[in-house]
């Protein structure tokens, strides 16, 4: 077992004997390190001042992505190469690309949030050289502006795609360099600390299952997206917390028998293409979750392990069938994955167990949707979601699963709304009475997000809008108009 955190931060290798679990990257680069081009703002994830870049491995490949460093642990880091702002630099050593068109199209006024937009656009501009419209505005969900707006930051980043210069850039031309001296640290269990405060890292699921049997009260963080507001919001302490995101054998994605298995350590990002090959119809819910740097970190199994009642994925994955997959030293134990949900703050996994995979049915020839409302469009939390899949033969529905979030205590089934579509013939009059039967389903509390009135009037809708969708009826309402 080790006893050292290692990673490389912009040219430097860095090597910790002492961290506390509750450390954080961002904390650690601008009060240890001095590097105060990373920003401290919302200190939850949302506003993207404080984005850096992380370079991993990830099946042998060095793949870099922007994050939030005001939520990402340090211990996470152990592994990575984290990049930040001070490491830009063009050809010539002046300003980099993206720096230099945000300066062109005036693309800063107070400057606070810059320094995370131009990460963000960094980020984008590795990845995609010929980005759309689409591509920089997704790119773009999780920074926050409250100067410029929007239009002089977006005609920066297809003027940085202009200029190109992907091939001189230190990342690429350091790829190899960081790629071996990431692949040397070794893979094994490390455990640091500072006092009684412990951060673990496994060095691989079966060491996962022999340190949770070992702390089987420990927090286990994943993506932390949402532990790291138990730290930065909640000032919880998590000690001792074992650290998962680097996790290979968590991270597989494996399709055979007409299913796709998820290891619980696949992010969001990592999930995506395979969502566009197998399930198209939900790829606009799934950019939906939080901005690009909080998919990035969050992992498919954290979002179902922690219980949230407003959770995206859980009610997808209830409506697509999907079954758990739990783990522990003493062996594995699969169960349908509404039934992981007890009540509220309550889940049906025991001490020293941990979601292992998740496995879905591929959809076959079912007719799938999601929806979500929320305050803001993009990176905001769930007022309320649904999700269907709805089987036919043509006239009849044969089979239906519908799944709700943020109309109960927990994410939940409508049962009785799925009673009064089995069977009946796919017709207008049928959704409209499962939008009616929906009712007896869920008693809603009313909160900051949205009244019970307005939940409940949004989970008759999403059936309306469901028949509207499917039948086409909507297409030809719009070319009405």
């Amino acid at each position: 077992m080790g006893h050292e955190l290692r990673f490389l931060l912009n040219d430097t290798e860095i090597r910790l004997t002492e961290a506390s679990s509750r450390d954080t990257l961002l904390d650690f680069l601008r009060l240890n390190r001095r590097l105060t081009g990373t920003k401290e703002g919302c200190a939850e994830g949302d506003c993207g001042a404080c984005t850096v870049l992380v370079g991993r491995l990830h099946q042998g490949r060095l793949h870099y992505e922007p994050i939030n460093a005001c939520i990402r642990f340090l211990a996470s880091c152990h592994g990575c190469h984290i990049v930040t702002v001070e490491h830009l630099r063009g050809a010539d050593g002046g300003l980099h690309p993206v720096q230099a068109a945000m300066v062109e199209h005036h693309g800063s006024q107070c400057g606070f949030c810059t320094p995370g937009f131009v990460m963000a656009l960094y980020g984008l501009w590795m990845q995609n050289p010929r980005p759309d419209m689409l591509a920089i505005e997704t790119a773009l969900q999780g920074n926050l502006c409250r100067c410029t707006g929007y239009e002089p930051i977006v005609k920066a980043a297809f003027a940085a795609s202009e200029a190109g210069g992907q091939h001189m850039d230190a990342l690429t031309i350091e790829r190899d360099r960081i790629t071996a001296a990431l692949q040397a640290i070794p893979a094994e269990r490390v455990e640091v600390a500072r006092g009684e405060d412990r951060a673990i890292l496994p060095a691989d699921a079966a060491d996962l299952a022999q340190v949770l049997a070992e702390n089987p009260n420990a927090t286990i963080v994943a993506g932390a997206t949402d532990v790291g507001l138990w730290v930065t919001k909640f000032l919880r302490n998590i000690s001792p917390a074992v650290f998962i995101g680097h996790l290979q054998d968590l991270k597989r994605i494996e399709i055979a028998d007409g299913r796709v298995t998820i290891g619980a350590g696949v992010t969001y990002t990592e999930f995506e293409p395979f969502l566009r090959e197998h399930f198209p119809e939900a790829v606009d819910y799934w950019l939906r979750i939080g901005g690009w740097q909080v998919r990035n970190a969050g992992t498919i199994g954290g979002n179902v392990a922690n219980g949230s009642p407003i959770g995206e994925t859980p009610p997808l994955l209830i409506a697509l069938g999907a079954t758990l997959r739990l783990r522990s030293a003493e062996g594995t134990r699969e169960l349908p994955i509404e039934d992981y949900f007890i009540e509220y703050g309550k889940q049906d996994r025991r001490p020293g167990e941990f979601v292992e995979a998740i496995t879905v049915p591929l959809k076959g020839e079912a007719k799938i949707a999601a929806y979500k409302v929320s305050k803001r469009h993009h990176a905001d939390i769930t007022a309320s979601a649904a999700a269907f899949r709805v089987e036919t033969d043509g006239a009849t529905i044969i089979d239906a699963r519908v799944a709700f979030g943020g109309m109960a205590a927990t994410p939940k089934r409508a049962t009785q709304a799925e009673a009064a579509l089995k069977g009946q013939p796919f017709t207008a009059e049928t959704f409209e009475a499962a939008a009616r039967a929906v009712a007896g389903d869920f008693q809603p509390l009313s909160d900051w997000r949205a009244s019970k009135e307005y939940r409940q009037q949004l989970a008759a809708n999403f059936f309306r809008r469901f028949w509207l969708e499917q039948s086409g009826a909507e297409h030809r309402l719009r070319r009405a108009e």
